[in-house]
């Protein structure tokens, strides 16, 4: 091994010993992630990180070098973003489904406070790249929507996006078929890196949902 293949290696291994602290909930949309993450973290005393929260902020402090997919998003209107382009080409160019970012979720995490324990959620937490950052790998899970669920989660709360644009019809199918790309894709992937899954259905009730990562967290 090489000199500054052992320093990366070490500096990978503080990095996991600085987070290991942080329990991970990634998965699909509409799978009840924030939901799950503050019960558990209101039982068990933990700090709630919400990567969607953060959006607007790891926006501004991005640049077009670092985030050249999120640059070319901001410029587009509504309908550019989410009627006039296929659901293939908006899953492949997204940029948080990209990582950009990913980054500055790191840089968040490792200023909060070691002492108390944090719940990371969002579906910006793509496996392959918090795979590197465990301790240990009963500290994430990600929560997969059966198209069912993700549809009728959806239809309950509303959906803002597709009113602001010409076709809200188009736009929901579009965002729709997206993101159920994107959790196949996590299927694949959670898989290929042997990381824990729940698959949430129509059967679950949030109380089981909650009781299965408890349980997957070990706490």
């Amino acid at each position: 091994m090489r000199p500054d293949q052992y320093d990366e290696a070490a500096d990978a291994a503080a990095l996991r010993a600085r987070l290991r602290h942080v329990y991970w909930i990634g998965g699909g949309s509409g799978a009840g992630k924030s939901t799950i993450t503050r019960r558990i973290a209101s039982r068990h005393g933990l700090h709630v990180y919400s990567t969607d929260e953060t959006m607007a902020d790891h926006a501004g402090r991005s640049t077009p070098a670092d985030a050249p997919y999120l640059s070319r998003f901001m410029t587009m209107d509504m309908d550019e973003r989410w009627v006039n382009r296929s659901p293939e080409i908006m899953l492949e160019t997204f940029h948080w489904f990209r990582g950009e970012g990913f980054g500055l979720i790191v840089e968040d995490l490792l200023r909060l406070p070691a002492e108390t324990g944090v719940v990371v959620e969002g579906f910006r937490l793509l496996p392959h790249l918090v795979k590197p950052l465990l301790a240990a790998q009963d500290h994430a899970v990600w929560l997969l929507p059966t198209p069912e669920f993700r549809r009728t989660a959806f239809d309950g709360r509303g959906w803002e996006i597709p009113r602001k644009t010409s076709n809200p019809e188009l736009a929901r199918h579009n965002l729709l078929e997206r993101d159920r790309m994107f959790t196949d894709r996590l299927f694949e992937e959670t898989k290929r890196l042997e990381l824990p899954v729940i698959e949430v259905d129509t059967a679950m009730n949030e109380a089981e949902l909650v009781g299965r990562v408890t349980r997957a967290f070990g706490l």
